[in-house]
């Protein structure tokens, strides 16, 4: 039986307050401009008759929802425990509870008797912190060097403003203080002072650090970062031996150190800023170990004396490679490894340096994520590093680089009937316009036919040079073991393939982002793996943007469509510069106050480019307390798309009154949001025969 929604009502419409925007001698008319003021009880009047439609629409699905929902919950162990991580003469570790929204952070003492023996001390029940509270997040979370204090931030609303707490565990009390918005933290070498960033509170623009003397409750400003591009981060080595500040842009980075036993020394720079060059600092004994991209974008890894870091002193270890991305370094006493990315799938290269030999760490699956784990540990003799793929869960693996061996310590079990042999993952490359190979990773049940009749969901990002890799899900399986295809279109902007791949789709090349998209759509209809008019398009904040912009340019290409906090009003928000992020983002996006970026942004923007054309299903959400991409954005392209389509296909705008630009906190209200968008794409397919 197919299940339809419920279009009978008369969905919202907006109020029409038409003003002129003129720019560089161009005027454009925005009728919903009036939405950008957050506090218009006229605002939220319509988001809340938003949310009204969309339950009423979707009230034919909600036992369809049900259904996935108990379904993806059975997959999951409630009760679980994380893998213990070693920091001082403690072993520390996380766990759920069945019923319980959040985690609760512990430790063990080590003892002759061995730790599990000892008694569970909780550190943390984030249970416990949010009661009372609809949201609750934890930011940066930091043991103090002696064990006795614990610091961290919290976010209570969604906003991701994170406010200082400061707890005694030996006591259990904890210390408030009136410190908001603190973007990081970092101990000093001791108990009494503790380093954090605050944020603007203008722009969210972290900008600030402080020192904070735990025994008289001092704050001393240290820096203050002006330029508005630039972002400050405080954090400290694994050798524990250094405090590290760093400011950077989407583009271009610097770095200070500070001894971290010297809290109250001067700050020292390591290399100042250089258009378009960035770089990241380690340390080791006597060196430093700087990853740069001063002599091409695929970064090179030098070596420096830590008395003297200048670039006269600098020794190469790894010259930059054109076939080769250098993404990350990770130092412990022992050895040296290097996080790359070859052809856009990540490798670990070890260095032992005692004896200077490298060798890689092999994998099979033809696409997956490896991250080494950040150990605490600096004289740690194995390593840890996470592994998952399309068709393997989240696995945590040790190795030992002396014997190349590696134990599987946690495999994230899937419960129920789930066999990874049952599923099957490759990766195809699909032709851009200028001939580029985008690459197409996929997965599907082997029983799935690829005759062109299967669904694909086909996600998407592309922007700020961040990978978009190929990650299990479990959740994902509800739509595989109904004949679904999923796949990732690795488009130019992001990072898959390295600075080069993100400098083909930002600024002036932007536009590549979208018709590579569209030419992997198009592979997997040639390909036989689908048809047009069966791809689902998916994409979150600037993946939001990929997609609504590839709507405008070919709807026809698409069943349904899914847009996650969506940043659709790219060339209204970047000529405010009030904004959070927006003069930051002048480097990705283009700074539309010039007129060449104004009328280049402006010829692809997603909401000032919707035409009176048949739009596919679509299911729109957004965060009252974004404060990334703000609620307006979705609002005002929810509201345009209404007055502007020329279709009665499913327009739905669902907003999360009580949540930010992640959605909901508590992983039991995730799965709800999930089984939402699961049962939106299974109807809105059903619906075209697909």
């Amino acid at each position: 039986m197919t299940i339809e929604f419920d279009l009978s009502g008369t969905p919202p419409i907006a109020a029409r307050r038409d003003r002129k925007l003129t720019q560089h001698g161009h005027t454009r008319i925005d009728p919903y401009h009036w939405m950008r003021r957050i506090d218009d009880p006229a605002l939220r009047a319509f988001l809340q008759d938003e949310n009204e439609y969309a339950a009423r629409a979707m009230a034919p699905t909600v036992p369809l929802q049900e259904s996935l929902y108990r379904e993806m919950l059975a997959r999951i162990k409630e009760a679980d425990l994380s893998v213990p991580v070693r920091f001082g003469p403690w072993m520390y570790y996380s766990r759920t509870e069945a019923g319980q929204q959040y985690a609760i952070h512990v430790r063990r003492r080590i003892t002759p008797d061995g730790w599990e023996r000892s008694p569970e001390e909780v550190l943390l029940d984030e249970n416990a912190e949010a009661r009372g509270h609809t949201f609750y997040e934890v930011g940066d979370y930091e043991v103090s060097p002696s064990g006795m204090l614990l610091a961290w931030g919290e976010d209570t609303r969604g906003n991701r403003h994170y406010r200082l707490r400061v707890r005694n565990l030996a006591t259990g009390r904890t210390q408030r203080f009136a410190i908001n918005r603190v973007a990081s933290i970092a101990w000093a070498a001791n108990d009494e002072t503790l380093f954090y960033v605050t944020e603007d509170t203008r722009t969210h623009r972290a900008d600030r650090l402080w020192r904070l003397d735990l025994k008289t409750r001092e704050k001393t400003l240290i820096f203050e970062e002006r330029d508005e591009r630039f972002n400050l981060l405080v954090a400290k080595t694994r050798s524990q031996q250094l405090l590290m500040m760093v400011s950077a842009s989407h583009t271009t980075s610097e770095t200070r150190i500070l001894p971290a036993d010297q809290p109250l020394g001067r700050w020292r720079m390591v290399r100042r800023r250089r258009a378009n060059i960035e770089y990241e600092v380690d340390h080791h004994s006597d060196r430093l170990f700087i990853r740069i991209n001063d002599t091409g974008p695929n970064f090179r890894l030098v070596e420096a004396p830590l008395a003297d870091p200048v670039e006269a002193n600098w020794v190469e270890r790894i010259a930059h490679a054109d076939g080769i991305v250098l993404e990350q370094i990770d130092l412990y006493q022992r050895w040296l490894v290097v996080s790359e990315r070859m052809a856009g799938v990540p490798q670990l290269s070890i260095t032992d340096l005692q004896d200077a030999t490298t060798h890689r760490v092999a994998f099979d699956d033809p696409a997956y994520v490896v991250d080494i784990e950040d150990l605490p540990e600096w004289d740690s003799a194995t390593l840890r590093y996470t592994y998952e793929s399309f068709t393997t869960p989240d696995s945590i693996y040790e190795y030992d680089p002396a014997t190349r061996q590696a134990t599987l310590l946690k495999l994230t079990p899937v419960l129920g009937d789930f066999d990874p042999a049952h599923y099957v993952s490759e990766r195809i490359h699909a032709v851009a316009a200028d001939g580029t190979q985008i690459p197409v990773s996929l997965v599907r049940r082997r029983d799935t036919p690829l005759d062109g009749t299967a669904p694909v969901w086909l996600d998407g990002y592309g922007a700020y040079g961040m990978a978009n890799d190929a990650w299990f899900s479990s959740t994902r399986l509800s739509l595989l073991d109904r004949g679904w295809i999923f796949a990732l279109a690795h488009v130019r902007g992001g990072g898959d393939l390295g600075q080069r791949w993100h400098d083909g789709g930002r600024l002036a090349n932007k536009r590549n982002s979208f018709t590579d998209y569209i030419a992997c759509a198009e592979r997997l209809v040639e390909g036989g793996y689908t048809s047009a008019g069966r791809i689902l398009a998916q994409g979150g904040s600037a993946g939001g943007l990929l997609v609504a912009t590839v709507l405008n340019l070919r709807p026809e290409l698409f069943g349904a469509a899914i847009l996650e906090v969506p940043f659709v009003d790219v060339v209204t928000t970047m000529l405010d510069p009030s904004l959070p992020l927006t003069v930051g983002e002048y480097e990705e996006w283009g700074d539309p106050q010039r007129a060449t970026d104004y009328r280049r942004m402006l010829s692809w923007s997603p909401y000032d480019n919707i035409a009176a054309q048949a739009y596919p299903p679509m299911l729109i959400e957004a965060a009252l307390h974004d404060s990334q991409v703000m609620v307006w954005e979705p609002a005002k392209y929810a509201a345009r798309l209404r007055a502007s389509r020329t279709d009665a296909n499913p327009l739905l705008l669902v907003t999360h009154l009580e949540a930010g630009h992640g959605g909901a906190s508590g992983r039991y209200e995730q799965l709800r949001e999930r089984a939402r968008q699961v049962a939106f794409a299974l109807t809105t397919m059903a619906a075209r025969g697909a």
